[in-house]
């Protein structure tokens, strides 16, 4: 019988701890496991910078600790593939999932989603997001410099986020709800010296509002019902960051997984769900503490349990066993274009390859690698003045140059060949014939967005990212000719995927121009939308969008 390419033993849905953790026991065993996840690699967990809680691991970056359990899965053979579940098939014994990529089938699936950050649902939060009312302290806190910051929560991420936003805000009050923390008593104390940190107990935000940028919010006392108002100085404004917990990433999963009334997932002690073969783990379940040790034993739990269920599916169906020492793949070995860019973006961002401006020879190395895997050349032009950041775009092409020959730069003499006035610095990908494609990047793509920088020239060389048909034939159907803007910053970890999203869409439609701007460098852009958050997507220089967005959003809000 030949081995099916597309049958494993177990599907992961969700690259966090738990879905690592889950991957790391199945694979160990020996059984055929892959691991899907829309966007990067570690969950909600790679925007902590220091991880002191983990047993054994005194002090760790969250970005550091799931990139080594992804290289400990991968050393016991499971495998990765960067794609998003569109559908599944649960009810039979072989089970089919619906991707970006295509098709997968399996004996086992463990979802591990994770959970989105909860919006209160105050007056106003709508309005102001992204212009004062923000959800990340690490993408958003510069933009709060020497202003007035409120952090709406009580439990772990609003003391550690509070702690985090002293470093640019003049002032922080931690508003919360009850008249106590909701943490552990550990991390709270670490409040104890903070001389800019007010806390405010007892206390709920019921109204934030203004014109064009936040210049007031109401309070209100929980127990004496008193209301007071904040306002902010002529000509300021202020920040209000929340951390209210967490949504399941459940919307997406048919109903016939159960779910409490809040919609996390219901699950026995085994993980088991309500679906022969579906187990669950992670902050998708229903549970009392939802931190890293807690996501890694309940997938390796999932992984020990489900390990019967596919042995005795074996057994019953007479199917081969699907795992052998040949179908090992450890990290650079992957025969797709696009799991060999995410894994050599990944190693990047984790030795930070770029700290000291550039590319290391390490990384160099690796890059001539994935440029020689794309279908076509491509020509990065580049329109640059006399400023230091268009010498530091200058130096980073020069970095490129040589790597391989699929991959050149050039400089453009004033707007030649555009018939468009560029900001510069501007570097477009262009093809071969001299075609552009749309797609630009305003600045160094450093840090986070070096990920958006790779994955644009493989979407504009080809073969370039597997999307839904659907989404596919919307974008190259599109009658009108859009300008999407991506207002970044290179701390953000949100950011690359609606970068990348938006870049592929230009790949895939001449209708369609997309624009990474580096915030940092281009201060007229952030006072233009005013902007206080990231990332933020401006469609025709008319209407903002602000916050994550994938492709199918992005096909909806221009089709």
């Amino acid at each position: 019988m030949d081995r099916d390419t597309n049958l494993y033993d177990l599907i992961v849905v969700g690259a966090g701890p738990a879905g690592l953790s889950a991957a790391i026991y199945m694979a160990r065993a020996k059984y055929r496991v892959l691991v899907l996840e829309k966007s990067a690699v570690g969950g909600q967990i790679t925007i902590t910078a220091e991880v002191v809680n983990y047993p054994g691991v005194e002090r760790i970056s969250g970005r550091k600790l799931t990139e080594k359990m992804r290289r400990q899965a991968e050393s016991f053979g499971a495998e990765f593939a960067i794609a998003e579940v569109l559908d599944m098939e649960l009810m039979e014994d072989v089970k089919t999932l619906h991707t970006t990529k295509g098709d997968y089938r399996c004996l086992g699936v463990i979802l591990a989603p994770g959970a989105n950050s909860r919006k209160l649902g105050f007056k106003g939060e709508r309005e102001f997001q992204g212009r004062g009312v923000a959800y990340c302290a690490t993408c958003d806190g510069e933009f709060f410099t020497d202003r007035d910051v409120f952090v709406i929560g009580g439990g772990f991420a609003a003391v550690e986020e509070g702690i985090f936003l002293t470093k640019y805000a003049r002032s922080v009050t931690i508003v919360v709800r009850e008249d106590h923390f909701t943490c552990a008593k550990t991390v709270s104390d670490k409040l104890d010296n903070q001389e800019k940190i007010k806390v405010v107990f007892e206390t709920e935000l019921v109204e934030a509002g203004g014109e064009q940028m936040l210049t007031y919010a109401r309070f209100r006392n929980n127990r004496t019902k008193e209301e007071w108002i904040h306002k902010a100085e002529d000509g300021e404004s202020f920040g209000i960051f929340v951390f209210a917990g967490y949504v399941p990433n459940t919307a997406w999963i048919g109903s016939e997984v159960k779910r409490d009334d809040r919609g996390y997932l219901l699950t026995d002690s085994d993980q088991k769900t309500s679906v022969e073969g579906v187990y669950a783990a992670g902050d998708v379940c229903v549970k009392n503490l939802r931190q890293v040790v807690t996501a890694v034993s309940d997938g390796a739990v999932a992984a020990t349990s489900l390990e019967k269920v596919v042995s005795e599916t074996h057994k019953r169906l007479n199917i081969p066993e699907l795992w052998h020492e040949s179908s090992r793949k450890t990290a650079y070995e992957y025969e797709d274009g696009e799991d060999k860019v995410h894994e050599v973006v990944e190693e990047t961002e984790e030795d930070n390859g770029m700290q000291n401006g550039f590319l290391t020879e390490d990384i160099r190395r690796q890059l001539s690698g994935v440029f020689e895997k794309f279908a076509r050349p491509v020509i990065l032009r580049a329109w640059l003045d006399d400023s230091p950041l268009s010498g530091e775009v200058e130096g980073f092409l020069r970095e490129l140059d040589g790597i391989n020959a699929k991959v050149t730069w050039e400089r453009a003499e004033g707007d030649e060949e555009t018939g468009t006035n560029r900001i510069k610095p501007c570097v477009e990908v262009f093809l071969p014939d001299g075609k552009g494609t749309g797609i630009r990047f305003h600045g160094v793509p450093g840090g986070h967005e070096f990920n958006s920088f790779v994955i644009g020239l493989y979407n504009a060389a080809g073969p370039g990212q597997q999307i839904d048909e659907t989404v596919e034939e919307r974008l190259k159907n599109l009658q009108n000719n859009w300008n999407i803007k991506i207002l970044v910053s290179l701390s953000c970890t949100m950011c690359p995927e609606t970068v990348m999203a938006a870049q592929k869409a230009a790949a895939l439609s001449e209708k369609v121009e997309a624009e990474m701007f580096d915030l940092a460098h281009f201060p007229a852009l952030k006072e233009k939308y005013k902007v206080m958050s990231v990332p933020c997507m401006v469609v025709n220089d008319e209407t903002l969008y602000f916050g994550k967005k994938g492709l199918q959003e992005i096909s909806e809000l221009i089709s």
